[in-house]
C-alpha cells in the first residue's frame, strides 16, 4: 500500500496564507490584539481559527508552488485583507476614545491621564474606562462571534488572489472614521450640554461675586456633578455604542 503525500506542500502553503489573513486580523482586533494579552494566546487563537476556517475555503487557494512570485503576491494580498478587517474593527473602539476625551474635558479631568491598555499609550482616564467597558460588553454579549463570521464572509468579499479595490477600501475607512467620530460626539452630548451650562453659570457667578474664587469652587463641583451624570447615562451610552459596533460588524459579515 502506498500513501500519497504530494498534497502536503500545497496544503501547508494554503494554511500559511490563510493564517496570514486571520492572524493579521486577530493581532489588530480590540480585546484580543491588545499588548496586555500574551503573544502565545493571540497566536493560539489565530491558529485555531485558521484550522477551523481553512477546510471551508481550501478550494479558494489555487497555488502553483513551482514559482514563488504568485505565492508571495497572494501572501501580500492576504496580509492586506487581514489588516483591513482588523483596522476597521479597531477603529470602532476609537469612538469611545473620542467620547472619553470630550467627557474628561467637560468634567475638568482633561489633565488626568493613565496608561490605556487598549491603546498601549497614555490616554485620558475616562476614555480608558469607557474603552475597557466597551470591550467587556462586546465579549459579554457574544458580539465577538460576528468577528468569526466576518472572517468567513471575507472569503466571499475578498477572494484569495484578488487585489482589493483600493477605492472601496478607502471609502470603508473614511466611513468608519467618520461614523466613529460622530458616535463619540453623540455619546458625549449630555456632557457637552452640562459643560456649557455649568461654565455659563460660573461666568455669571464670577460677575456677581468678583471676590469669590470661582475656580476653587467650580472644579470640585464640576467633577462631582460630572460623575453623577456619568453614573446616570453610562448604560445608555454603552447601548448606543453596542448598536454601532453591531452595525459595523454586520457590514463586515453581510452573509451571516
Amino acid at each position: 500500500m502506498t500513501i500519497d503525500v504530494s498534497f502536503l506542500p500545497t496544503l501547508a502553503a494554503a494554511f500559511l496564507l490563510a493564517f496570514a489573513r486571520i492572524g493579521t486580523m486577530v493581532m489588530l482586533l480590540p480585546g484580543l490584539g491588545e499588548l496586555s494579552v500574551p503573544l502565545r494566546v493571540r497566536l493560539t487563537v489565530a491558529l485555531v481559527l485558521t484550522a477551523v476556517l481553512l477546510p471551508l475555503h481550501r478550494s479558494a487557494y489555487v497555488l502553483d508552488l513551482r514559482s514563488f512570485g504568485p505565492v508571495l503576491l497572494t501572501l501580500g494580498q492576504e496580509l492586506l485583507v487581514g489588516a483591513v478587517l482588523g483596522l476597521v474593527a479597531r477603529l470602532t473602539i476609537s469612538a469611545l476614545q473620542v467620547a472619553g476625551s470630550v467627557v474628561a474635558q467637560q468634567m475638568g479631568l482633561g489633565f488626568v491621564t493613565a496608561v490605556d491598555p487598549t491603546q498601549g499609550q497614555q490616554g485620558m482616564i475616562v476614555g480608558s474606562f469607557l474603552s475597557i467597558l466597551g470591550i467587556t460588553l462586546i465579549f459579554a454579549t457574544d458580539l465577538h462571534h460576528l468577528v468569526i463570521a466576518a472572517l468567513n464572509d471575507s472569503y466571499t468579499l475578498f477572494k484569495p488572489g484578488e487585489i482589493p479595490v483600493i477605492g472601496d477600501v478607502a471609502s470603508l475607512f473614511s466611513r468608519t472614521v467618520t461614523s466613529a467620530f460622530r458616535i463619540g460626539v453623540q455619546l458625549a452630548a449630555p456632557f457637552l450640554v452640562f459643560g456649557l451650562l455649568f461654565n455659563l453659570g460660573l461666568g455669571v457667578l464670577s460677575r456677581l461675586m468678583p471676590q469669590m474664587q470661582v475656580f476653587f469652587v467650580g472644579m470640585p463641583l464640576s467633577i462631582l456633578v460630572g460623575f453623577l451624570i456619568l453614573l446616570l447615562v453610562v448604560g445608555a451610552m454603552m447601548m448606543t455604542f453596542f448598536d454601532y459596533v453591531e452595525g459595523v460588524l454586520r457590514e463586515l459579515a453581510p452573509h451571516s
